[in-house]
């Protein structure tokens, strides 16, 4: 666990500084609006960005409502820039696994293309019971792969060197929390896109 967080934090820090003009800040956009469009919100809600790089999602969000923002990533220095662009909204360096906010605290956790990076989903998905508000909502928007190329490429995916852990379909996402408790709202496949938005009873 501890070599695929360090592996993301240094790849992740390297690419800080440019994000958006890398080929992930780039390749992430389709998911930032795609979660922007569907995330359903009230005006000063608490919404959490669980590995929220310069900050952009949590930015992109309050145009379309204003929000209480937050966010965690497990790279400093993206950490450092999402401060910077939204000096408004409050920002820890933290992992998945250990959120460094209270029980009950948040209306909404966003997670943008990052899932897949989480060494462990079940102990996240715990936390993200435990932040949130009664009602509260996930949505989390990742990579989606078909069966018979996750079949190829998971075996091969812990060699990344950007700290990927593996691929799943969104029916992998959704049970995950359905253990944990949560009810299944929406999970859908747009391209290479997946979205699965989860409730807390």
């Amino acid at each position: 666990m501890a070599d695929f967080n360090t592996k993301s934090k240094t790849a992740y820090n390297k690419k800080a500084d440019n994000y958006d003009n890398t080929h992930d800040g780039k390749f992430t956009r389709k998911f930032k609006q795609l979660l922007v469009s569907r995330v359903v919100l009230h005006e000063n809600a608490n919404v959490l960005d669980v590995a929220c790089g310069n900050g952009s999602l949590l930015a992109a969000i309050n145009k379309k409502a204003p929000i209480n923002g937050f966010g965690i990533d497990i790279a400093d220095r993206m950490i450092e820039n999402a401060a910077a662009n939204n000096p408004d909204m409050e920002f820890h360096v933290a992992g998945c696994e250990s959120i460094p906010f209270g029980e009950g605290s948040m209306d909404i956790i966003t997670v943008c293309a990052a899932y897949h990076h989480f060494p462990d989903t079940a102990a996240f998905a715990r936390e993200a019971l435990r932040v949130l508000k009664s009602k509260g909502v996930i949505y989390i928007a990742d990579v989606y792969l078909s069966s018979i190329l996750r079949l190829i490429v998971n075996p091969f995916v812990p060699l990344s060197r950007a700290g990927d852990v593996k691929f799943y379909s969104p029916k992998e996402i959704a049970q995950t929390f359905e253990q944990c408790g949560f009810e299944t709202i929406d999970t859908s496949i747009m391209g290479h896109v997946q979205l699965a938005a989860l409730r807390k009873p």
